[in-house]
């Protein structure tokens, strides 16, 4: 009988591994963790087999899937940016998930799976959060005798004071994500009612503010396409203080070594303001099906391991997603600056969850850019930005 089970189940057929083609944006130094990761769980079971493949940065990746979404070529998994989320939702590109989220630990951070929800359904699993850090050269500051701002007008003043003949004391970004930030630390929104929110009080402070800064010569303002000159504005002296990513450290430092030290601090907010909680969601296509969606969340939770989330976070730089990876990093947040920052975790939120914010994102970019680098004024920019959006809502 033993025998006729073994001849029997060496005809029966294998059950074939899973393979899940898995486009990702996690360039140096996350990818060491990342790949590590999908490696450990390719070797840990045999149901399922990730093969990775990077695809550039957010904005990057986007355009590309948006292609293979057109011509057949889509991957099962895809590490999009947090506003490209809604989109693939709402167009049905992307599985809701939650059918398959049994057992997840209980100490995950309360924001992490709402960051990857789309009207109360779940579309992403977070592979990286972060919160936004005000950078600022200690040595210029130092020099000055200038404390470190703590609200948006010591901002304006220390840009004022820092500022010479040769340097700014600030570098502005006319991105969407940096005038987001300002929005919602002063306790707006960009987007209210599923409408575009572009001429709110908050809005038009936050522009009139960066506005004032540029015209008195204390701030120089970049758009998207100049975003290594703002980094080198930093890193040469050109500027001692921007907005950027908890991330961007980081990687400026696996590139290169800094003549001075580099200070942050939490982006200043107003009592009711917030701070973006921003990064990239592990998506499931809906090419990939049921076995798709259960091999991704099989590897999420693998992700999530303790040991290392901390290294992910102390490598990255991106907010751990359980607290029992704390353990892991009191080395790391020993640093009160570092502390500070992260702990804006309790005040932070998702910065987009509108499907319409990829189509209105860029009239608003432009009104930045008009406003900032060309001279118009604040309210005139936005207001243009409003209308343009809105003709496109009625479409």
């Amino acid at each position: 009988m033993r025998r006729l089970v073994l001849f029997l189940l060496f005809l029966a057929p294998a059950q074939a591994q899973v393979v899940l083609p898995f486009w990702h944006t996690a360039g140096p130094p996350g990818d060491r963790v990342l790949l590590e990761a999908i490696q450990s769980f390719n070797e840990g079971q045999k149901a399922y087999r990730i093969e990775p493949r990077y695809v550039g940065d957010y904005r990057e990746a986007g355009v590309k899937l948006l292609a293979a979404l057109r011509s057949g070529g889509a991957p099962a998994l895809f590490h999009g940016e947090l506003s490209f989320l809604p989109r693939l939702a709402q167009e049905g590109v992307a599985l809701p998930l939650d059918p398959y989220l049994q057992g997840l630990p209980k100490d995950l951070y309360p924001r992490a799976l709402e960051a990857g929800q789309v009207k109360g359904k779940t579309y992403g699993l977070p592979l990286g959060l972060s919160v936004p850090a005000l950078y600022y050269n200690k040595d210029a500051f130092r020099a000055k005798g200038l404390k470190v701002p703590r609200t948006w007008a010591e901002v304006e003043e220390a840009a004022a004071k820092l500022t010479s003949r040769a340097a700014k004391g600030l570098v502005v970004s006319t991105d969407l994500w940096s005038f987001n930030a300002l929005v919602m630390s002063l306790g707006g929104s960009l987007v209210r009612e599923g409408l575009p929110n572009f001429t709110s009080k908050e809005a038009v402070e936050a522009l009139e503010m960066l506005y004032r800064l540029v015209q008195k010569g204390y701030a120089q303002a970049r758009n998207l396409a100049e975003a290594p000159f703002a980094v080198a504005d930093f890193l040469r002296t050109k500027a001692f203080m921007g907005l950027a990513p908890t991330t961007a450290l980081p990687v400026v430092l696996a590139q290169t070594s800094l003549p001075f030290g580099v200070g942050l601090a939490p982006l200043p907010r107003e009592r009711e303001g917030a701070v973006p909680l921003s990064g990239a969601v592990l998506t499931v296509l809906k090419g990939a099906g049921p076995e798709g969606a259960r091999g991704a969340v099989a590897f999420w939770l693998h992700f999530l391991e303790p040991k290392r989330q901390a290294d992910w976070a102390r490598t990255t730089w991106y907010l751990p997603l359980r607290r029992a990876a704390e353990a892991e990093l009191k080395d790391f947040l020993q640093d009160p600056e570092r502390r500070a920052v992260f702990a804006q975790a309790e005040v932070a939120r998702p910065w987009s969850q509108d499907p319409e914010m990829v189509v209105w994102y860029g009239f608003l970019e432009e009104a930045l850019e008009r406003s900032l680098k060309q001279g118009v004024r604040p309210r005139e920019a936005l207001e243009e930005a409003q209308r343009k959006a809105l003709s496109v809502e009625k479409r």
